[in-house]
């Protein structure tokens, strides 16, 4: 797996802001697989899991509603590798060429209790992996590549990644408070990105 260069610009900040001198590759060959530098491979994985925890609240550009989710030959409906969460939509929007319909809790009425199994979607209330209805609509939580994310919320995670860095490897209570404090602005951008 190869880096991006905005994530090696994340992982300079994330270093830079603890006293580390910034790198210009991950590795020698550009692989994040095995870094031989513990603290790039300790930034990076702190970065990656405050991505990953920081797309999980839910933001404007990672949810989609009423998003249709075919079943597959086995009249099963995998869990694309990339969702954060899966719920299935509280109801629906028919389309067709002249008008738009809504249909209040049709999906909620055949498929009231789903929940991710083994990869995916799992009817608690009839004991089966099996669906009769093609699509199924779901609310979707995405989970994005760091390039794809917005820069303000990117700005987020790198200054969120800083803080914990901070804790995992300097322990320093004056630089922890430094680094809060630059997390809390950057939340404030991004729930202003949020709100607008």
């Amino acid at each position: 797996m190869t880096y991006t260069r905005k994530e090696l610009n994340a992982i300079n900040s994330i270093l830079t802001s603890l006293g580390q001198a910034p790198v210009t590759a991950i590795d020698s060959d550009g692989d994040l697989s095995y870094p031989t530098n513990p603290d790039v491979a300790m930034a990076y994985s702190t970065l990656m899991e405050v991505s990953e925890e920081v797309q999980s609240e839910g933001w404007t550009f990672n949810q989609e509603k009423h998003y249709p989710i075919d079943v597959d030959d086995q009249n099963e409906i995998p869990v694309p590798l990339n969702v954060l969460q899966l719920d299935l939509c509280e109801d629906r929007v028919l389309w067709t060429t002249d008008n738009v319909t809504k249909m209040d809790n049709v999906t909620k009425n055949y498929y009231p209790e789903l929940v991710q199994r083994n990869g995916k979607m799992y009817d608690k209330a009839n004991h089966t992996y099996k669906f009769n209805q093609n699509p199924v609509f779901f609310d979707v939580m995405w989970l994005y590549p760091f390039d794809d994310i917005p820069t303000v919320i990117r700005d987020f995670i790198v200054a969120r990644a800083a803080v914990i860095a901070c804790m995992r490897i300097l322990g320093d209570g004056n630089q922890y408070q430094m680094l809060q404090q630059r997390e809390l602005y950057c939340r404030s951008q991004a729930m202003e990105y949020e709100t607008t």
